[in-house]
């Protein structure tokens, strides 16, 4: 019997003003972020992103370094990329102790991510 799962959404608002789009992203908590342009969209939206969401949700990383890793990239861009999705909400870090040393793991904290573009 499959479960009954609380979904966790992101909505991101979009709005078309005279000659541009105006996004809008907001939380659960209501709280929105204004942005000037749609290119922080547009970085949000990129394959990099995806890949990362995508490993996120059906691998365990156990941190930065093994998303790294496993996605072939340079530690210090999936590290940016995975700061701008916590920005939104997406992931959340925790701390993991391993011996004296202690690792970042990136946590996917969202399911959905739904856009409504309003004309």
């Amino acid at each position: 019997m499959p479960e009954n799962k609380r979904v966790k959404t992101r909505y991101v608002d979009i709005v078309v003003k005279k000659n541009i789009f105006v996004p809008k992203f907001i939380n659960s908590d209501k709280e929105s972020y204004d942005l000037s342009d749609i290119s922080l969209l547009r970085k949000l939206l990129s394959n990099e992103k995806a890949k990362i969401l995508y490993s996120l949700k059906n691998k365990k990383q156990d941190s930065i370094y093994s998303l790294a890793k496993e996605l072939h990239r340079d530690f210090k861009s999936v590290r940016q990329d995975l700061k701008l999705l916590e920005r939104f909400g997406f992931i959340e870090f925790h701390t993991k102790k391993n011996g004296k040393r202690k690792s970042l793991v990136p946590v996917l904290v969202v399911d959905k991510m739904e856009i409504i573009v309003n004309i």
